[in-house]
């Protein structure tokens, strides 16, 4: 999702050698400025950061060590705002979140993305219905609080978007909830009228925190937005929506800087575990191609159950790992979000992200072929793979839908890699994960 300004930063120091003159420098910052313009960023942004980089460049001695040294340091800090960083928990539950933003900004959406966050961290959420202008935004919450099982307060008796949220801090109290996340409306546009309504909400909730719903394929609209909104109710963080789409990415660099207010999360991606938690120096360091494992660590943390993990690592080490153990893995990993957004996490596979971006592990014709076949199995067959033989194979190609080559290829396909995690989970795994990646690189594949 920081492709664009990825690039625009690699081609700077592409252009500085590890030590140079002054007019390399140059080519470097009228590289990055051509290119921070072009990813729509702030000329007032970018004029001040090529200045302070010049500057620190210069006082340290011309060269790649300290021209990236000074660029790392000045975003780190063009990106930190005063504030809070994450999700901050009130000391008296529930922490009160009141949602506000422009309508097609994705706000209930990300309503439903931050509940679902919480939730993988063991809090009980109540998402709350406050929006009565846009005729489906009821159902919509509802929707989405179905898809990811949490509690929903909704009314449509009550006309009044105040009374529904004083009515749902009160069932948030009652109900023993640890957060109440409430959406409230939104206009095409800012109003005297939605700045009335979102008054009165937040006059009556007292929330713990105000979270703008940016839209960031609006580019500096989204900026001036937040700052009217901030002006008028005082955020306390923004949270980017749509940053995994065609937005240049400069937005994220203004937000901070220009608003004043802090990012806390950014939607990287259309599903509901696609939100990731915006800490200013991870995030520079993705945009200098460095990756973030440690916020791929969290989120793997937050999902995956350890005891569950250990009784998969037992069965792959005792060659049991069958099909009803990959279904599992299968919805684990669903969890953890995109493809995209967890390979665009790992240090140097930023370009490969790029490549995946239309790569869906839940409807990808090779699940569902895979999914299909699985349906079509027996129990006993999906515990025991080893009992299929022909006859077996032929009935589930006629139940899944697909040839048997189609089976065999699949079948073949789950033994190998059930081998290979067999042998990456022994005493030599690591070195014989080294032996393949040279076998890949060289253009062989292990078999």
């Amino acid at each position: 999702m920081f492709e664009s300004l990825s690039n625009s930063f690699q081609n700077a120091i592409g252009k500085i050698r590890f030590r140079d003159d002054e007019k390399a420098l140059k080519r470097a910052l009228g590289e990055l400025k051509k290119s921070l313009l072009k990813a729509d960023v702030h000329h007032k942004v970018v004029k001040d950061l090529l200045g302070v980089v010049e500057r620190e460049t210069k006082k340290e001695g011309v060269g790649k060590e300290n021209f990236l040294k000074a660029l790392k340091s000045e975003l780190t800090d063009i990106l930190t705002a005063p504030g809070k960083q994450g999700f901050v928990y009130s000391s008296t539950p529930p922490t009160v979140v009141m949602m506000v933003g422009l309508q097609g900004s994705g706000k209930t959406t990300t309503s439903g993305k931050l509940a679902y966050y919480l939730k993988l961290r063991k809090k009980r959420v109540l998402l709350a219905a406050a929006d009565l202008q846009r005729l489906a935004a009821v159902e919509q919450l509802r929707q989405v609080a179905d898809q990811i099982e949490v509690d929903v307060f909704a009314d449509e008796s009550i006309k009044d978007p105040v009374e529904v949220a004083k009515k749902a801090l009160e069932k948030a109290k009652d109900g023993g909830y640890d957060v109440l996340i409430v959406d409230t409306a939104g206009r095409l546009a800012i109003d005297e009228e939605l700045m009335r309504e979102v008054k009165e909400v937040k006059e009556a909730l007292h929330p713990d925190e105000i979270f703008y719903v940016a839209d960031a394929l609006t580019g500096q609209d989204a900026i001036r937005s937040a700052a009217t909104f901030n002006k008028e109710l005082g955020l306390s963080g923004v949270i980017l929506s749509k940053y995994d789409g065609d937005s240049k990415g400069g937005v994220a660099l203004g937000i901070a800087k220009q608003v004043g207010v802090p990012l806390r999360f950014i939607g990287s991606g259309e599903k509901m575990p696609d939100l990731e938690v915006f800490i200013p120096d991870r995030i520079v360091g993705r945009l200098m191609g460095a990756g973030d494992i440690e916020s791929l660590a969290e989120r793997a943390t937050a999902v995956i159950d350890e005891k569950e993990a250990k009784r998969i690592s037992k069965k792959i080490k005792k060659g049991e790992f069958n099909f009803n153990d990959f279904l599992e893995q299968l919805e684990q990993m669903k969890k953890l979000g995109s493809m995209k957004s967890l390979i665009g996490m790992i240090p140097g596979m930023g370009k490969m992200a790029n490549a995946l971006k239309d790569m869906d592990l839940e409807n990808s014709g090779e699940i569902k072929k895979i999914k299909a076949l699985i349906a079509s199995m027996t129990p006993k067959e999906r515990e025991n793979p080893g009992l299929l033989n022909n006859s077996r194979k032929r009935r589930i190609a006629q139940g899944a839908g697909l040839s048997q080559m189609e089976v065999n290829k699949v079948l073949k396909q789950f033994k190998n890699a059930a081998k290979m995690a067999k042998r990456f989970s022994g005493k030599n795994g690591m070195k014989d994960l080294q032996n393949m990646m040279g076998q890949m690189q060289g253009g062989g594949f292990p078999r």
